[in-house]
């Protein structure tokens, strides 16, 4: 179900079509009380007018929305392109996701689609009344639609600054990596060295396609297996995976009849950030390493400052458990996933490689790093020496062609108390 409302909230078509759809069905409803109550009675707060203005008034309605509809694609396929372009192709979901951009685009199909089914329900004749209903509805639509594309412009236009792009990807991130904490109700956590011997007979179930390995649903998984089976993870969510490669190892094997595990594990064509935190890093590093290639140090600065904001919240937050048993045997096991030393590595080894002929940008990731080694000391000691290696190869990187005070700066950051940029104490 999770998965269903994802692709639902990345559809350009899914939301726009119900919007069409309830265009349809308010049309439905306003011909019938129209022609229920008479297009000739004098109803309060409705707009009365000929029946042939009214055809005028919905012809143009209709052909101006079905015009605007095709600018406002124009417009969605350029913020897309420039936010491949710009930031990364990864980034182009944040965009297609956009529901104010899903809302503009369904009530301009639905006003169209409204106009042209009350249409014929006007005479068309100048000394008839037009449906006052129908054509007050219709009114109140395309004023609602020209507000909607004034907003959507409007949300656009600050959609494409970095940082709104960043802090969206950051609190998708943030979100995903709440939702992945704890033991889920009804299971408890077993210890992941009992699981280290496999079985010779334990049956492999390959992966039905090639893919992303988004999500895994752990209620399928328990719920389609006898008491006291074991399903071991071969892969990991955020890998992607070979179509027939060893996706789960089960063990005593399933016999025949038995539920397709397999289906249990969502795999996408394209990566998605359904339980994938380090998606979020991922596409974070993506738009700093672009905006280096661009020779923008400022955006790689700002992307670094939103990888400081996530890796708080990540690096503090207990990992999913890597194994999970329910009181009738059975066990979950996901030894793959990544550590929280791994998703510090994945943040900052591309960018600290890429930064070199950049000094304010390696600034900012010894900032950083002050930041998070500050703010895990306490409860999290054991990060400390995996954020203090990043540090240290930074430092071991740092141009030597610079001057020496601007290389006596850099070194300091790594930990001058009195940096005014430093706001951890």
């Amino acid at each position: 179900m999770a998965a269903v409302q994802y692709r639902y909230k990345e559809s350009l078509f899914a939301y726009p079509t119900l919007l069409m759809l309830a265009g349809v069905v308010l049309a439905v409803i306003t011909t019938m009380a129209d022609d229920e109550l008479g297009h000739d009675t004098d109803l309060p707060f409705t707009l009365s007018m000929s029946s042939n203005a009214a055809m005028w008034l919905l012809s143009t309605v209709a052909g101006a929305m079905i015009t605007t509809v095709g600018v406002v694609f124009s417009l969605t396929v350029v913020s897309l392109q420039l936010a491949s372009d710009q930031f990364s192709p990864r980034v182009m979901r944040t965009f297609i996701r956009d529901r104010v951009s899903q809302q503009v685009i369904g009530l301009l199909v639905a006003t169209f689609v409204y106009c042209v089914l009350v249409l014929p329900n006007v005479s068309g004749e100048a000394t008839d009344p037009a449906p006052q209903i129908s054509v007050t509805v219709a009114m109140i639509l395309t004023v609602i639609t020209v507000v909607g594309i004034l907003a959507h412009l409007d949300h656009l236009a600050h959609g494409l600054q970095v940082g709104n792009v960043a802090n969206e990807i950051v609190e998708e991130g943030l979100r995903v990596a709440g939702e992945r904490e704890g033991v889920p109700e009804g299971l408890h956590t077993a210890d992941l060295q009992d699981f280290r011997e496999v079985p010779r007979d334990a049956q492999a179930i390959p992966a039905h396609r090639s893919g992303w390995v988004a999500q895994v649903d752990l209620d399928h998984l328990f719920r389609s297996t006898p008491p006291g089976t074991t399903v071991r993870m071969e892969t990991r969510i955020g890998a992607f995976i070979h179509a027939g490669e060893p996706l789960l190892l089960v063990w005593p094997a399933p016999g025949e009849g038995a539920p397709d595990l397999g289906q249990a594990v969502e795999i996408s064509h394209s990566r998605a950030m359904l339980q994938d935190t380090d998606f979020a890093i991922r596409q974070l590093v993506d738009i700093g390493l672009r905006a280096l290639d661009s020779e923008d140090p400022t955006t790689t600065i700002e992307v670094t400052l939103r990888l400081g904001t996530l890796l708080r919240t990540v690096l503090t937050t207990p990992l999913a458990p890597e194994a999970l048993r329910d009181d009738e045997g059975r066990a979950v096991i996901q030894p793959w996933n990544l550590t929280h030393a791994e998703y510090i590595d994945h943040a900052f080894d591309q960018l600290r490689l890429a930064s070199r002929a950049q000094p304010e940008v390696f600034a900012t990731l010894l900032r950083v790093l002050r930041m998070l080694i500050d703010h895990v000391a306490r409860d999290h000691p054991g990060l400390v020496p995996v954020l203090d290696r990043q540090r240290r190869l930074i430092q071991e990187s740092l141009p030597t062609d610079i001057h020496p005070e601007d290389l006596a700066r850099l070194r300091s950051l790594a930990s001058d108390k009195a940096d005014p940029a430093d706001h951890s104490r």
